[in-house]
């Protein structure tokens, strides 16, 4: 087990030369023999903190895993979209669909309405996991025919394409998979069409792929971190809706490793979706309890003291049908409060006022840190790991508590970090991401001595389970500081 769990990933360079390799041997007959092709790589992320607040306009930290998804797009003459997955065939998915660009743009050249294209791509669960590569292509068209009095780009909405797609990033691990697929796909659509929006619009328009084409209301972090990472740092993002601060180098002797805890993880699951419809209702209580203390529909503009003023205003639980008599439309574009449901307002929309403190706090961690390095003080004092540890640890009580999104299998895994604890080079661990599931984030050194203690967690964890846990151990560069690349070929 010891040499599976910790042998090293693949370098990026190295990874892509084989994706590379592929396209120019074994799969070159999916391509035409003349046309160019782009392509691009994005990695996923480890949410080591932030996650399940960023649509409340948190504070996120984020680090780009080594895993990535890799993405090839080479323009046809006809009207024809082909996809190609070579990933693992799971059961029920057909790796090969044809999507023709009429399902996208009529043939007067307009854009078709969003419902209508959503509708048309998920008609077949076996094809769905191709909304989010035509998603893309549709948000690239949607974002260039505002500017264009209705009619379609002629870059865009002409020509069909040859898409291929490869990822590492395992699907349903809570390590945002999708956000890797799409920015993977957006950035080499970017190359091939000759069009280079801001790194920031890029990923947005890569999550509006994912909230109106596919239906997933996730946050923007996922889709931030894969494009604008940076290796062997945490990104860190305030999303309202989407300010990059910088990224923070992670410490001398720290790591952050991912535990896949097997349990798959969906953010367009009913649990991820009650939590966020929760949060929104809370805010819209606030906004009408304050009498216009819009927040710019961020909770977190709202610090924990002030919150506290509202807490009670806000409804423990609400059934969904009630919740629209009394309080309205919900204040939010990508979830909607289904009436016969029942909610827990008050808890999730606790949940990210203090988890953004929490973000602010590790934040303020990572600065002393940071000092202390420059100064030659020791940056593996236990205190201050235990102190970042706890952060951790509170905001995986968190998912539980306020928001119901915890499982057996990722408690377990926390359960055994924290009992082997400090001494063993074990500090911290919390569910990551979406939650209900998916990967645990662990903080701790990186020593042999905390290398023994992870093996022991997941040994100890396959035998209760019998579920053979992943590490994610690497790092890499986001998709816009590693580029989109022309694949060249041979004459």
């Amino acid at each position: 087990m010891t040499s599976r769990l910790f042998s090293p990933p693949i370098a990026s360079e190295v990874r892509w030369k084989q994706f590379e390799g592929r396209i120019l041997n074994e799969l070159q007959g999916f391509f035409d023999s003349a046309s160019p092709i782009a392509g691009a790589r994005a990695p996923g992320r480890l949410d080591v903190m932030g996650g399940v607040a960023d649509y409340s306009g948190s504070v996120v930290l984020e680090m780009p895993i080594a895993e990535a998804a890799y993405a090839a797009w080479q323009w046809r003459d006809d009207r024809l979209l082909r996809i190609l997955s070579v990933a693992p065939e799971t059961e029920g998915f057909q790796p090969y669909v044809e999507v023709s660009l009429d399902a996208l743009i009529t043939t007067e050249g307009r854009l078709r309405p969003v419902e209508e294209v959503r509708a048309t791509l998920s008609k077949d669960s076996r094809t769905r996991w191709a909304s989010y590569i035509v998603g893309c292509f549709y948000m690239m068209i949607h974002a260039y025919t505002k500017v264009s009095q209705g009619r379609v780009d002629s870059r865009l909405g002409e020509r069909g394409a040859n898409i291929l797609l490869e990822s590492d990033v395992p699907l349903g691990a809570g390590v945002s998979s999708s956000a890797a697929i799409e920015v993977a796909t957006m950035h080499a659509l970017s190359e091939a069409a000759g069009i280079h929006p801001s790194d920031l619009t890029l990923a947005a328009w890569c999550q509006k792929a994912e909230n109106f084409i596919v239906g997933a209301p996730c946050g923007i972090m996922d889709q931030v971190t894969s494009a604008l990472g940076a290796e062997g740092m945490l990104l860190a993002l305030r999303c309202q809706p989407h300010h990059h601060l910088g990224n923070y180098r992670i410490p001398r002797g720290w790591r952050f490793v991912g535990i896949d805890s097997r349990v798959k993880h969906s953010v367009g699951g009913s649990a991820y979706t009650k939590a966020r419809v929760g949060a929104f209702m809370g805010l819209k209580v606030i906004q009408l309890e304050s009498g216009g203390k819009l927040l710019e529909n961020y909770l977190c503009q709202m610090k924990p003291d002030e919150f506290a003023m509202y807490r009670e205003l806000i409804p423990d639980t609400i059934l969904g049908a009630e919740y629209k008599a009394l309080y309205g439309l919900l204040p939010d574009t990508v979830t909607r409060v289904v009436p016969e449901e029942t909610y827990h307002p008050r808890l999730c929309a606790e949940h990210p006022i203090l988890e953004n403190e929490r973000v602010m706090k590790l934040m303020a961690v990572l600065r002393y840190v940071e000092e202390c390095e420059l100064t030659g003080e020791d940056t593996q004092d236990p205190a201050i790991l235990w102190e970042a540890g706890q952060l951790m640890y509170a905001a995986h009580a968190s998912y539980s508590d306020r928001l119901n999104l915890g499982s057996a299998e990722t408690d377990l895994l926390v359960h055994l970090v924290k009992k082997r604890g400090a001494e063993s080079g074990l500090f911290g661990a919390k569910i990551t991401g979406g939650g209900a599931g998916g990967t645990v984030a662990v903080l701790c050194l990186d020593s042999p001595e905390a290398d023994r203690a992870l093996q022991g967690v997941c040994e100890e964890y396959q035998r209760q389970t019998q579920a053979e846990p992943y590490l994610f151990l690497g790092s890499s560069p986001g998709a816009l500081s590693f580029g989109a690349r022309m694949i060249e070929r041979g004459l």
